[in-house]
């Protein structure tokens, strides 16, 4: 999980402008190293969402699951060929709190900052932030949210 708190109190619209408009940062490659961090303050928070994205999926390319027939090769039936999708929805759950993290599927425990060895580092997040879960070996962005609120 990647915490990005901007420097400023009010600076996080300015934060994500900058996310919005070079798409590409979210996939590059972060230079993380292992830092242990004495003080690491983050609010409890949970929120979820739920959407349909199969006219996304439509945009992408992804045509054959959402045409009649073009299921046979996963579904064995003789009515296979008559076998579609029509929708597909998504939803999507982070929870962070004193115990960890859950993400939908994904339980993560720990946090991998970029932080400077002088002072000793702490991340104490008390204004608004940016989190992101992305796999690491594709760097597919799993979740990305914001804290608005933290209290």
């Amino acid at each position: 999980m990647y915490f990005f708190l901007p420097n400023a109190k009010d600076g996080l619209p300015n934060l994500i402008q900058k996310f919005s408009s070079n798409p590409g940062f979210l996939n590059q490659h972060f230079e993380l190293r292992l830092e242990e961090i004495p003080e690491l303050w983050i609010p409890r928070f949970k929120f979820s969402i739920e959407f349909e994205v199969s006219d996304i999926m439509i945009e992408m390319g992804l045509n054959l699951p959402f045409q009649p027939g073009e299921l046979t090769e996963m579904v064995d039936s003789p009515i296979s060929h008559r076998l579609f999708l029509s929708k597909i929805f998504r939803k999507a759950y982070i929870e962070v709190n004193e115990e960890g993290t859950k993400a939908a599927a994904i339980t993560a425990a720990h946090f991998l900052l970029q932080c400077a060895r002088h002072p000793i580092p702490r991340f104490v997040a008390d204004h608004p932030f940016m989190l992101m879960i992305r796999e690491e070996t594709s760097k597919f962005v799993l979740f990305i949210g914001a804290v608005l609120n933290p209290l």
